[in-house]
């Protein structure tokens, strides 16, 4: 009898596919009442031989799985053909990336759709006779549909898939979802489909080199503005959103116009009657930060106008430097920001938004030859093919490019026709050694990374690379490399102490392929990802890839991140380069780093606020503690009190000392009381956490916030949303300490039951996982005294390093997950901020009056 993932193991090697195998994971009850999770269903959109829709349920312990050629529809008209093709494994749902060519399935994918899926009768049963009926419960699905089989001749089973005629049906001439919907769910990644039958037009010019910055604005490659189709006569608009791009893996086929993705603030200019105001994408005005700015605006002497750009200040190569622009606010010293403009959806009374792009800048750049202040620049786009500039781009270490779709018209949206092609850094390392495994891993734990220097030509220690592995590649380069093994190190500058601890040293014959963020001063890689391996270079040939130019502006977040330190606490981190998280290649010295970095956005939250950690003295892969007391941990800086305050002896963090202390003695997360040490008999807030069944799609969550946030503002009660780091949202109620711990936690499960009461088929009263299949448990329990939450800005246990962020309440609809920021991209929103999300937090006085109580029906 042949295994159910036989056939999709049988067409895939994995140990050049990034898709997963499946293997190791356990395979769970289909019925929805016998397991603990609902039943999960995803579409990803698949650009292979041809664009396609892969349409998978989770039936007996696999994705069954149908490819749909032109996608679901929502008019229940529309029969959509359905191939039935092999069963998937239950990781597969989660898929996204590239497919490498050559290998079955070539080609990029992302999830399209997922969530849930509720049989309407029984799943096993009506799958043999091939006639399902089903409730979708999806990010951009929902309703009832059918999965009919045909008597259609073919080498696979052909099935049509059909909308029922319910609520949500809508007819296809009226709106086409994968038309208006082409975006992952999980990601801001779309595929633009590729050109069949025709050859890439332009070849890499390895000399091309993007001319980056310009002194003065070029004549464009564009329409006369007195020809601008599409305008129409409009009042100036108050406020207008950015276009914004969607990350894309590779360069689309196409008319596309390229510009260098600048490292600066984006920010939109509104001209009225010589009245100018700066306005950040979140709609703040800053014209105050930047009056020569906004003079050289005025002195284009325009009637009326919005323009689009981005704040930049360029070092002395003329390349972008974001901790320049940073300093420049931070000093009151704008004057030497420079404004690139790169569109104007308005002019002196014309709304230009539906003019073509080409048409649009080059108004623009008309516009711009008035002006003879250089702190207005143009935002050139280039002759040269996109593989030469990205190529360019990369090697200056600039952040990317931005390409935009000729003729397209201007949205205040992401979209599509705007895309992003952001820089990594790839290239061969010679392998010298090998870690141990560890936890339920096999084979190795990390792969050990050497180059030959340039000068010297002796062979130095690279770093190491732990991610991008799979089951399959684990086991086929371990047995490569054992063969290898050797007494002594090849490389000159081995690593000491722990990080020597238990390696493999190995003969330096093999090469690996990796991609990474940046190289450190001290020659190891960041944020590595294992590609494959090499054998069409001898390992005397590897050294370090020299970029092009000189650039400084690329690595911004380690720069931050180590003056940071350096400002703080004057703390040693022992083991820096100890990797606590294979799957982001983390360090120790990065999350120091980290909370270096957001200690004064985080302390506040911690503040005389007893505290829990979770230590990982291993990393993630090891044994977690979870502590809540400083026994037998000599942290610099920490502050503790005795049990007789509050049954138990408590720590608090209320310095960067102690917090970094806290980073070297092996904490990633931070968990904090809802009380301060100044009553803690009396708690000063509480928490509602919104956790999901893992099965259902974020729209699920959205939603049940949304809800939640309405009961509390019915009750009159002022709260502020945090992502949670993990899967859900955690809402936080403050309070003036009045109340006692009992009275606190049992208004809080009073308004959990009322919700679960309201909306049973959503919300669950009683934890445990078999208590939240399809729905979402919202946790109370962490009223209790002594009981924690994850605090804001701490870092989670999880691959990834997610973080736990305050978001504004308007985000909630925004954002397409509770794990968007980790340690290594928070710096980025932070940096957009213009104003705390959690503004007022401290000013807000309120209590849990009889009235509220009343409305939730308890008792006296």
């Amino acid at each position: 009898m042949s295994q159910p993932l036989e056939e999709y193991n049988r067409k895939r090697d994995f140990a050049a596919t990034p898709e997963p195998s499946g293997e190791g994971k356990k395979r769970r009850a289909s019925k929805r009442s016998g397991g603990d999770k609902a039943l999960q269903f995803c579409i990803q959109k698949h650009d292979a031989t041809r664009l396609h829709y892969d349409f998978r349920l989770e039936l007996n312990g696999t994705l069954k799985s149908w490819a749909i050629p032109k996608g679901p529809s929502l008019d229940p008209k529309s029969r959509r053909l359905a191939v039935h093709v092999e069963d998937h494994p239950l990781d597969y749902a989660t898929f996204e990336g590239h497919i490498p060519e050559g290998h079955y399935g070539a080609g990029d994918v992302i999830v399209w759709d997922r969530g849930v899926w509720i049989p309407q009768g029984d799943a096993e049963a009506d799958y043999a006779k091939g006639k399902l009926k089903f409730e979708l419960q999806g990010e951009k699905l929902s309703g009832v549909w059918n999965l009919v089989r045909t008597r259609m001749d073919g080498k696979k089973e052909q099935w049509f898939l059909i909308k029922s005629n319910d609520e949500v049906a809508r007819p296809e001439n009226e709106f086409d979802v994968v038309a208006e919907q082409p975006h992952s769910v999980l990601s801001d990644r779309t595929i633009v489909e590729k050109k069949r039958g025709k050859k890439a037009a332009a070849k890499v010019d390895k000399e091309a080199t993007p001319r980056a910055v310009k002194k003065k604005p070029a004549t464009p490659r564009t329409t006369k503005s007195s020809k601008l189709t599409g305008a129409e006569p409009a009042p100036l608009p108050e406020s207008i959103k950015p276009e914004l791009a969607t990350l894309v893996e590779t360069i689309p086929d196409g008319d596309w116009r390229y510009e260098i993705k600048f490292d600066g603030y984006r920010i939109m200019a509104r001209i009225e009657d010589g009245e100018v105001r700066l306005l950040t994408r979140n709609g703040h005005d800053w014209t105050a930060k930047m009056p020569r700015q906004a003079e050289a605006l005025a002195s284009l002497a325009l009637e009326s106008a919005w323009l689009d750009g981005e704040m930049v200040v360029t070092d002395e190569n003329d390349l972008p430097d974001f901790q320049a622009l940073q300093n420049a606010f931070e000093e009151g010293k704008s004057g030497g920001i420079v404004y690139y403009l790169f569109d104007m959806p308005y002019l002196n009374g014309m709304d230009l938004r539906k003019v073509p792009l080409e048409a649009r800048r080059g108004a623009l750049a008309e516009v711009l030859q008035r002006s003879e202040d250089d702190i207005l620049r143009f935002s050139e786009d280039f002759d040269e093919s996109p593989d030469a500039m990205l190529n360019s781009a990369c090697q200056m270490k600039m952040e990317g490019l931005i390409g935009k779709r000729s003729g397209s018209t201007y949205v205040s949206r992401r979209s599509n026709d705007w895309i992003k092609l952001k820089c990594k850094h790839r290239q061969e390392f010679v392998i010298v050694g090998f870690s141990e495994p560890k936890g339920s891993r096999s084979g190795f734990g990390a792969l050990l990374l050497g180059l030959h220097d340039t000068d010297s030509g002796e062979l130095r220690y690279a770093g190491k690379v732990g991610t991008g592995f799979n089951e399959a590649t684990l086991r086929s380069i371990h047995k490569q490399l054992k063969p290898l093994e050797t007494d002594k190190p090849a490389v000159a500058n081995p690593p000491k102490g722990a990080d020597a601890r238990g390696v493999h040293w190995l003969k330096p014959n093999l090469l690996a392929e990796v991609s990474f963020a940046e190289m450190t001063k001290d020659g190891s890689v960041r944020h590595a990802v294992f590609q494959g391996l090499r054998d069409d270079k001898p390992a005397r040939d590897i050294v370090a890839e020299k970029p092009a130019a000189a650039a400084p502006a690329r690595g911004k977040s380690q720069t931050a991140g180590r003056k940071a330190a350096k400002a703080g606490p004057n703390l040693r981190i022992t083991h820096p380069d100890r990797v606590i998280d294979a799957s982001s290649s983390t360090t120790k010295l990065q999350l120091a780093e980290y909370y270096a970095r957001v200690a004064g956005w985080m302390l506040p939250h911690l503040e005389n606020r007893p505290v829990a950690l979770v230590r990982a003295p291993e990393g993630l892969s090891g044994e977690l503690f979870f502590q809540k007391n400083a026994d037998r941990l000599a942290i610099p800086g920490i502050e503790t009190m005795g049990k007789e305050y509050s049954g138990q002896p408590v720590m608090m963090v209320n310095n960067a000392e102690a917090l970094i202390g806290a980073v070297q003695m092996g904490t990633i997360e931070f968990h904090t009381w809802n009380a301060t040490s100044a009553d803690l008999e009396r708690p000063d807030r509480f928490i509602l956490d919104l956790d999901p069944d893992p099965a259902l799609p974020w729209k699920a969550m959205v939603e049940a916030t949304q809800l939640t946030l309405a009961v509390l503002d019915e009750l009159g009660l002022q709260s502020f949303a945090k992502t949670s780091g993990g899967k859900g949202i955690h809402l936080v109620v403050p309070l003036t300490p009045s109340a006692g711990w009992s009275e606190v936690k049992t208004f809080s499960q009073a308004i959990v039951k009322h919700m679960a009461k309201l909306l049973p088929d959503r919300f669950s009263a009683v934890s445990g996982p078999k208590n939240r299949v399809g729905r979402i448990f919202i946790d109370y329990l962490r009223n209790s005294q002594g009981a924690t939450t994850i605090g804001p800005f701490a870092a989670r246990t999880r691959e990834g390093m997610p973080v736990s962020v305050p978001i504004f309440r308007e985000e909630i609809t925004e954002i397409p997950s509770a794990n968007l920021w980790t340690v290594h991209n928070l710096h980025e929103r932070l940096e957009e901020l213009d104003e705390d999300p959690w503004a007022g937090y401290a000013a807000v006085e309120q209590t849990i009056t009889a009235e509220m109580r009343e409305r939730l029906g308890m008792k006296r």
